[in-house]
Formats: C-alpha cells, structure tokens, sequence
C-alpha cells in the first residue's frame, strides 16, 4: 500500500501524571441556564416573528442544550459512537466484530438493523442513557476498555423504509462521535453523503471502509480509500482519521477463538493494510478520559457556535431610521386627512350655522344686565323665533313641557355634534377612515418599513371608534371658539369690557336721568310733561341701548361666517392632534420594540458567547482535531 493511501493515525496517548479534574460538570448548569434563557426569548411577546421553521430550529438547539446539560452532569461522562451508514456496508457486522460476538443482526442481501441496538457496559445504569436510546435493543458488556462509550448500531441511512432513516435522524442529535462506515460499492453515495456534510459541523465523524480485501484488487485508477480521503479533505478534514477494516474476517475469527473480551489473534488472511485491530484500540483506549472530555467539550462549542450563528440570524432590523421617515410622509398624509375631515364636518354645521350663533349670542348675553339683558333677550328671542333646531336634533330644552315657543338657551351640544358625525360619517368619513389605513400603509412600504409589522397595529388603529374622537375633536373646537367669541382677549376684551361697563350701567343712568329732569320740570318748574316728553323717559333709554347694541355687533360681531373661519382652523388642528396622536407613535414604537428585541438577541448571543469562550479556555489540549473539519 503506497504512503499516500495511508492516513497517519494517532497514536495512543501515554499519560505519565494524573490527568486534572473534570470541568465538565461546571458545564452543566451553564447550558441549563443558557436554555432557559432561550425558551424565555422564544416564549416572550415579540414585534418581529419568527417563522415555524425558525422557531422549530430554535425549540430543537433549546433541546440539544437540555440534553448536553443532562449528559455533562456526571462524575464520568459517557461517549456516544454511534455507527452509520448504507445498506450491506456490514455496520453490524463492525459491531459483532467488536464485539467478539454477534450481538447485532447481519445480512449481506437486505437491512437488517431496524432496531438501533445500543452496545454499553453493565456498570451504567440504564436510566443514564438518553431517553432515545432506552427504546432501542440494549445489549451489555464488561469491556473495561469501553466502560465510558456507548456504540449504537443505527439503521440503515438508505433504507426503502422511511421510518428506518427517520430513526437514524432522530438519534443523530445524542451521537458525540459519528462513525461513517461505507464499502467499496457505497463509501460515498448521494443520502449519506449529504447527510454528512449536513451534520459535520455538529458533530465529530471517524470513517470505516470496510469490506477492505474487496478494495485492494490490484486494478489500476484510484482506490475508494485514496479517493475517500481526497474528498473528505476537500470537506475540510486535513487529516482525516479512516479505518480501513475487513470485520467479517475478525468476527469469524473471535468467534472461533471464543474471545469475545479480548483481541483475537490476528487473522492469517488479511489483506495489506488492513486496520481493524488499529480501530478497536483507539475506541478503547486512544479515547481517554481527556479525549472524551475533549470531544464532548467541542461538541458544546460547536452547539454553541451554531447558537450563535442562528440567533444572531434572528435579530431583527433596526428599523429606527426608517421609522422616522414614515413618521415624516405619514404626518403629511394625516395633515391632508384631517382638513378634508374639517372641512366635511363644517359643511355639515353649515345647515344650523343660525343655532349656532343663536347659542353664542346667548352665552354673550350672560355678561349684560339690567335694561341692557332684557333688551337683548327680547330682541335674541325675536331674531330666533324661526330655529327650527329643535325639530332637527335633539336638544335639552326639548324635553321641556310648552317650551316650543321658548329659543333654548342651553342646547345638548354632545347630541348636537354627534348628530352632525353621524351625517359626515355617512356622506365621507366611513369610506375615508378605511382609505387612509391603506395609504398610510404604501407610504410605510415605500420608506422601507415591513408591511407585515406595520400591518396589525394600524389597521386596529384605523378600527378604533373615530366618531367619538370627531366628536370631541368638534365639541372641544366649538368650546374654544364660543371662549374666544365670549371671553377675547387683547384690545378685543378692553373693548368688550368698556362696552359691558356702559351697556350696563348708561341705560339706567338715562332712564334715571330723563325722569329726573321731568319731574324736575314739574315740581320746580311747574311745567306738566306733555306725551312726547313722557315717552322720552322709554325713548333716550331705548336709543342709548340700540347705539350699544350696534356698536357691539359692529366692534363684537357674533356672525356664522366669522366664527367658521376660526372654527374651522381650530377644528382642522384638533383632527391633526387626534390623528398624529393615535397614528404617529406606530412607527416609533416598533422600531424602538426592534430595538429591544436586538438587545435581548445582544444578551443572549453575549452570554452564548461567554460561556463558549469559558469552554475553550479551559479544554484540554487532545488529539481530536482529526475528528472535525474546518
């Protein structure tokens, strides 16, 4: 056999001093920490989802982690070899021949090894193997040399039975080392190939040719062992450790020996090359106590590595920037919105803009008294004998018994405005309210923002119950008008104030004053007042009255058409609070979720991280490197 068909194996270790204290129980609560911190992240509320077969991939890490904690917490840990490989590759055969003895069932024209069967020492209880490997065949030993491994023979990875590969796959995930073995008709088919390279980065692999004497033909062209290596080490294995082995050669041998325990004498017909008793003494005893420590330490690291590698897939974007631009496009879109909704709500005001001034006029009136405030009631009450307000819509004063003839003065403003955003509900804003939820949505798409995160929270924005905030948003603009108009403010109120002051005060004085110069007249002056000079006493009074009335509806005019254009500006900036209040922070507040969320991926992948870097300080240095590729 030339040199370079020979893949140098390691030799066995000779330990000269005693070897330092196991660390890997310290390991133990570390991965149970880390896995109750993963089903944390997984179970908690979250803006941005994960798919089924994210959170699946996820559930099954949570899993591996449980169950490298439960493995890891003993005194000695077990390692897990676990034979796999096509049809009449004669894994079974491997097992009976390390056995000595056939314990596990062989054919060379169909599989055989439907049943995993687990190969461990007596000394182990059986409720310390993995609860997968408790259902399989059990078969014990008193091999000193394997009283710390566990070899399970899987069934067949190409198997036409499907429930045969998917126990393969199931036990998979409890392996530490896998033992590839393969023959010169199938040492590199499609199944298990892929099912290698699917697995090489989770677990550490040793490769078997068996069936050896088939190889060595003399043929010319690359052997299967050569072209074997070649590709392992195109996969990353500079030096990968492969047996080449001829088992049923040695079963038949220990069998006839009745060696079951010890190694047989070596057959006299093997082949060149041919490594079987190479690989039995590595499984007993090139695999110390530092080199399962050693694997079961790198099989958590890469664990862990893939951890992080897929949370950190997981973390969400961060969307703050983008959050800000559709904060910016949205807050035009609502401006837009809400003076289409003003100007709707104030048409339908238009048709009672006569109840309208008629209740501003009468909370102006308050501020008069005397002749002044009767005047104005009478002539409020002639004005407004012809509001039809009541007939339309509901008001308190028509619940009044005989108060048809009388103009309210305090009207049921709530009922009133709901009654106009019923109306501007069925003529426009129905329709609208659904509209802008869909333009909103576009404007979020067009500025880069996930429509499936933008989605929920508006639309249960847009189906809140606008109609209240219409009417607030009415009721609160008219308040302030009727303030502005009844309570100004400025020049406006020294005004009102001056005229308050005389309207109250001059038309008593006149009255007082023209019965005063009569009387005086009469008294004094012996002078008797004719018709004309009585009906002075009503006439400068009056007079006095109708010059303070005109110059309050000429300096303080209470018109419909000058209320509406405040209304209307007040109105339109209600809408915009409501609508920017309800409908701004959306954006915000999932970008600053995201951001949370990143941090508790941070949080996690840091702690990962940590316990990894804890994990290679303190690994004993060991020949396993062969085991695992780059």
């Amino acid at each position: 056999m030339s040199e370079a068909a020979t893949t140098q194996l390691p030799e066995v270790p000779i330990v000269s001093e005693e070897p330092p204290p196991p660390f890997l129980r310290t390991l133990a609560p570390l991965l149970r920490s880390l896995e109750r911190q993963v089903r944390d992240w997984l179970d908690s509320k979250r803006k941005f989802p994960l798919s089924t077969i994210q959170r699946a991939e996820m559930e099954g890490l949570a899993e591996d982690l449980r169950r490298q904690a439960e493995a890891l917490d003993v005194e000695k840990p077990f390692l897990v070899i676990m034979l796999m490989g096509g049809t009449g590759v004669g894994k079974s055969t491997l097992l009976n021949a390390l056995a000595g003895s056939p314990i596990a069932q062989a054919s060379f024209t169909r599989p055989t090894t439907r049943d995993p069967v687990v190969y461990f020492h007596h000394s182990v209880r059986t409720d310390r193997l993995d609860p997968a490997l408790r259902l399989c065949r059990l078969a014990q030993h008193d091999r000193e040399g394997l009283i710390q491994k566990v070899i399970v023979d899987t069934p067949d990875l190409d198997s036409n039975d499907l429930a045969n590969r998917e126990k393969l796959k199931a036990l998979l995930p409890i392996a530490d080392i896998v033992l590839y073995v393969g023959s010169q008709e199938k040492y590199h088919d499609r199944l298990g190939w892929d099912l290698f390279k699917e697995q090489r980065q989770r677990k550490a692999f040793a490769f078997v040719l068996n069936k050896w004497d088939r190889c060595v033909t003399g043929e010319s062209g690359l052997r299967p062992d050569e072209d074997l290596v070649q590709d392992l080490k195109a996969e990353g294995f500079t030096n990968p450790l492969l047996f080449r082995t001829t088992a049923q050669i040695w079963l038949d041998t220990a069998i006839k020996a009745g060696s079951a325990n010890l190694l047989p004498p070596k057959p006299a017909d093997l082949v060149e090359g041919e490594q079987f008793a190479l690989l039995r003494n590595w499984l007993e005893l090139g695999l110390t106590r530092l080199e399962i420590e050693a694997v079961k330490a790198r099989g958590v690291g890469q664990l862990l590595t893939t951890l992080i590698r897929i949370v950190d897939g997981l973390r969400p974007p961060n969307l703050t920037e983008e959050g800000e631009k559709v904060k910016e496009a949205w807050r035009h879109i609502l401006s837009e919105e809400a003076a289409v909704q003003t100007e709707v709500l104030v048409g339908t005001l238009e048709p009672y803009q006569t109840e309208v001034e008629h209740h501003f006029s009468v909370e102006d009136q308050q501020r008069f008294r005397g002749l002044m405030a009767a005047y104005l009631r009478l002539t409020t009450r002639l004005r407004y004998a012809g509001s039809s307000l009541r007939d339309r819509i509901p008001l308190a004063g028509r619940l009044l018994a005989g108060s048809k003839m009388e103009t309210p003065v305090e009207w049921n403003l709530g009922a009133f405005v709901q009654e106009c955003a019923r109306t501007a509900g069925e003529r426009v804003l129905d329709r609208r309210a659904s509209a802008l939820v869909n333009r909103l949505l576009v404007e979020g798409d067009h500025k880069g923002f996930p429509l499936n995160l933008l989605n929920d929270p508006t639309a249960m924005v847009g189906k809140l119950d606008w109609r209240e905030r219409v009417t607030r948003g009415v009721i609160d603009a008219l308040a302030e008008v009727e303030q502005e108009a009844t309570h100004p403010t400025g020049w406006r109120r020294i005004v009102r104030n001056a005229l308050s002051l005389l309207a109250n005060t001059v038309p008593e004085v006149s009255f007082i004053v023209t019965a005063g110069v009569i009387l005086y007249n009469f008294i004094v002056n012996q002078q008797t007042p004719g018709l004309f000079e009585m009906s002075l006493i009503l006439i400068i009074p009056l007079t006095v009255i109708i010059i303070f009335h005109l110059l309050i509806l000429l300096l303080l005019p209470i018109r419909w058409h000058a209320i509406r254009g405040r209304f209307l500006a007040r109105l339109k900036r209600r809408l915009i609070e409501d609508l920017d209040r309800v409908y701004l922070p959306i954006p915000g507040e999932i970008a600053q979720a995201l951001v949370d969320e990143r941090k508790r991926v941070d949080e996690l992948i840091s702690e990962t991280k940590t316990i990894a870097d804890w994990l290679a300080e303190r690994q004993h240095a060991a020949q396993v490197s062969e085991l695992y590729g780059t």
